[in-house]
C-alpha cells in the first residue's frame, strides 16, 4: 500500500508481537497472523471488509483488522449458503468468516502483505454489523482529505490503516519509555489533575468547586511543583505519562492537552540528566524504529549562544550544515545603511550559503525575503558569487574588492552560490530570522533527510529576560530553573548575565523537551520570584507547599519533560501532533466529534454558584 519505511516496520513488530493464537469467542486468528505453515488449517476471523471484488461464481474479500489483512473467497458451487450471505456485503461491513487455509493460486500472491501467500476458503459468512455508506474513504490514502470531516467521524477516521499505524506507533513508544525507565530504576507516580492554579507560562483551565462555592481547581500546565515534592519525599527518580493543560493559541505542535513524559531524580547535576535522558531516547529509538539512523550518538552539545550563531535557532534541525556565518566585523565600515545603521546599533549581519542558488529569480528571492520579515527581520540582502568570483546584488556596488574578498573568504561561497544576509540591531532576532531562512533552504534543496533522526542538545540559558511591558524580570523557562551556581551571586546585580541550569532536548528542528536542575533552597528560590516580580505574600500564596517542603531536608534534583505526541509525530514523519492523537481538538480548542466545550444546564450552573453574563 505505499506506507513508508516507518510504517513497515511498526506492521512488522506488531504481527512479531502478536504473532500468537488470539482465540476469543468470534476468531481463532487474527487477519494479519496466517502464514504458509498455516495451510490447511481450519480457522474464524473477524474484521472489517477492506476490499470486495466479486467474480460472479468467486467473491473476495479482504478481511480487516487492526493486525493486518487477509484475503478470503467464496464460491458459489463449494459453500452457496456463504456465497449468498456475503452478496449484500459491502465495505466497512464486520464479518466472520470460517474456512479452512490454502496457498494462493499460482501468481497472485500479494507481496505488500505479510498474509500474501494464503488465502481462507469460506465455509461460512455471518453479517456482524452492516455499515452505512462512511463519508470518505476508509480503505485508500486520501491527501488533502478535510481535516473538519476527519475529525467529525475521528471513530472513523482512526480506523484508516495509516492512522492505526501511527496510533500503534504512539503506543509502541509509550511502552518502550516505561520499559527503559524501569530498567533504569525509576518508579512510575501518578500526581493528580485538579491542582491550583499557578503562573507558569499560559493561561489555566479551570475546574469550580461545587462544595467550595467561588472557588476553583485548576487542571495542570505541567506537575512541576509536585514531582519536586515527590524529590523531598525521597523517591529520587520519579516518572510518569503525564496529561498536561494549556489554554493557549493552537499550532501544528500544540494542543489544549497533550501528553509529556516527565521525569525528575535527585542528587544529580546538568550532564547527569542530559546523560540519564540521552540513554533513554537512544534506547526507545532503536526499540522503537531500528530503521530510523540517527544523525550522532552521543548526541551533540550546544550552548544557547552557540545554537544561536550557528543555526539561528535554540532547537536546531542539524541534518544539514549550511551554519551562520558572522559578517559583522567583516562589513563594518562599509557605506551601506542597511549593514551600517544594525551594527553601529550594537546589532549583527549574519549570512548563510545556498550551494548552487546564485541564479535564483526575483520571485524565489521575494518568497525567502518575507520568510525573514515573518521571523522579525527588515528584509533578506542577498549577493550572488559570479564566475569570475565578483559578487553581484544589490549591496554588491558598496563592497570594494577586498572587502567582498573577504566576505567570500569567511563564508565559504564559491561561483554559483547565493548569500542570504539578514542585519539586525537585535542579535537575538536577526539570528533568528536567518534562521527560519535556513530551515525554508534546507525544505528547497532538500537537505532535511527524514529518515534521520538528529538529536541535539542545547543548553546554558540565560536565567531571565527583561519583560519591557511588565517592567520587571522574567524566568526564560520556569521560575524553578537553578542558576549556574557560580553565577549566583550576580542574580540581583546583574541578572541578564546569570545563566540557568537549564536543558532543551530537539529533533530534527522541534523542541521535544525541556527541563532543569531545580532551585532546591528557599532563600534562592525567594530571590527568584522576587526578582520577578512576586511579593512575599504572594510566594506563599501560590508557592507555600514548595517553598516550605524546601526547608525540610530538599536534596539537590532536577528533571526533564519530553512532549510524547511530539516525539510519535517526529517518528512518523508528521508535521501535527494531531496526527498521532486519538482524539485531538481543532485549531479553535473545538471537539468537532463530541460536540465540546457546549454549555451546560442552568441547573449545573446553580450548583456551582455560577452566573454567565453575555456580551450586549
Amino acid at each position: 500500500m505505499g506506507h513508508p519505511r516507518w510504517a513497515q516496520a511498526v506492521a512488522t513488530q506488531c504481527i512479531g508481537y502478536h504473532g500468537r493464537p488470539m482465540a476469543v469467542s468470534f476468531r481463532t486468528h487474527t487477519c494479519g497472523e496466517l502464514r504458509a505453515s498455516d495451510v490447511g488449517r481450519d480457522v474464524t476471523l473477524a474484521g472489517w471488509v477492506h476490499r470486495r471484488r466479486d467474480h460472479g461464481h468467486l467473491t473476495f474479500f479482504d478481511v480487516r483488522d487492526r493486525y493486518g489483512i487477509t484475503q478470503v473467497v467464496t464460491n458459489a458451487e463449494d459453500a452457496p449458503t456463504a456465497h449468498a450471505a456475503g452478496e449484500a456485503v459491502r465495505n466497512e461491513w464486520v464479518i466472520q468468516v470460517s474456512g479452512t487455509v490454502r496457498h494462493r493460486p499460482k501468481g497472485t500472491t500479494n507481496e505488500q502483505l505479510a498474509t500474501g501467500e494464503i488465502e481462507v476458503a469460506v465455509d461460512e459468512l455471518t453479517v456482524l454489523n452492516p455499515s452505512k455508506v462512511p463519508p470518505f474513504y476508509i480503505n485508500e490514502e486520501q491527501p488533502g482529505l478535510d481535516e473538519q470531516l476527519r475529525l467529525k467521524y475521528r471513530y472513523l477516521d482512526l480506523r484508516r490503516p495509516e492512522m492505526q499505524q501511527r496510533i500503534l506507533l504512539r503506543g509502541q513508544l509509550a511502552s518502550a519509555v516505561r520499559r527503559a525507565f524501569d530498567a533504569l530504576g525509576f518508579v512510575e507516580i501518578e500526581t493528580p489533575t485538579l491542582v491550583r492554579s499557578t503562573p507558569e507560562g499560559a493561561r489555566d483551565y479551570v475546574v469550580p468547586s461545587r462544595l467550595q462555592p467561588g472557588e476553583f481547581y485548576a487542571l495542570p500546565q505541567s506537575p512541576q511543583q509536585l514531582k519536586q515534592l515527590l524529590m523531598v519525599a525521597g523517591y529520587d527518580r520519579y516518572f510518569q505519562l503525564a496529561h498536561a493543560y494549556r489554554d493557549e493559541d493552537l499550532r501544528g505542535d500544540r494542543q489544549p492537552e497533550h501528553t509529556q513524559v516527565d521525569v525528575e531524580m535527585s542528587f544529580v547535576a546538568e550532564g547527569d540528566v542530559m546523560d540519564i535522558i540521552e540513554g533513554m531516547v537512544q534506547t526507545v529509538s532503536r526499540e522503537v524504529l531500528p530503521e530510523r539512523p540517527m544523525l550522532a550518538t552521543p548526541f551533540p552539545r550546544l550552548t544557547y549562544e552557540q545554537a544561536l550563531d550557528r543555526y539561528g535557532s535554540d532547537k536546531p534541525d542539524i541534518r544539514f550544515g549550511m551554519e551562520l556565518v558572522d559578517l559583522t566585523d567583516a562589513l563594518r565600515d562599509v557605506d551601506f545603511r542597511v549593514f551600517a545603521e544594525p551594527i553601529a546599533a550594537g546589532g549583527a549581519v549574519r549570512a548563510i550559503v545556498a550551494p548552487g542558488c546564485g541564479g535564483y529569480s526575483r520571485k524565489q528571492l521575494d518568497e525567502l525575503t518575507d520568510v525573514a520579515r515573518r521571523g522579525g527581520a527588515a528584509g533578506l540582502a542577498w549577493l550572488a558569487v559570479e564566475q569570475d568570483g565578483s559578487l553581484r546584488g544589490p549591496a554588491a556596488k558598496f563592497l570594494d574588492d577586498d572587502v567582498q574578498h573577504t566576505v567570500r573568504d569567511a563564508t565559504g561561497a564559491s561561483e554559483g552560490d547565493l548569500m542570504l544576509m539578514v542585519a539586525d540591531a537585535d542579535r537575538v532576532r536577526g539570528a533568528e530570522a536567518l534562521g527560519r531562512v535556513r530551515v525554508g533552504m534546507g525544505d528547497r534543496l532538500g537537505l532535511r533527510t527524514p529518515d534521520v533522526l538528529a538529536y541535539v542538545w542545547v543548553h546554558r540559558f540565560p536565567m531571565f529576560q527583561w519583560d519591557a511591558e511588565g517592567n520587571r524580570w522574567d524566568a526564560t523557562h520556569n521560575p524553578f530553573s537553578a542558576p549556574v551556581w557560580e553565577e549566583e551571586s550576580r542574580m540581583e546585580s546583574d541578572p541578564a548575565s546569570v545563566h540557568a541550569q537549564q536543558y532543551d532536548l530537539a529533533l530534527n528542528g522541534w523542541e521535544l523537551g525541556g527541563g532543569s536542575i531545580r532551585i532546591h533552597r528557599r532563600d534562592v528560590l525567594e530571590r527568584a520570584f522576587a526578582l520577578m516580580g512576586h511579593s512575599v505574600e504572594g510566594m506563599r500564596d501560590q508557592f507555600g507547599a514548595l517553598l516550605d517542603a524546601l526547608e525540610y531536608g530538599a536534596p539537590p534534583h532536577g528533571g526533564i519533560a519530553i512532549g510524547l505526541d511530539r516525539w510519535a509525530a517526529l517518528l512518523a514523519d508528521q508535521d501535527n501532533i494531531r496526527e498521532v492523537m486519538a482524539f485531538p481538538k481543532t485549531q479553535s480548542g473545538s471537539d468537532l466529534m463530541m460536540g465540546a466545550p457546549s454549555p451546560i444546564s442552568p441547573q449545573q450552573l446553580d450548583e456551582l454558584h455560577i452566573k454567565i453574563e453575555r456580551e450586549t
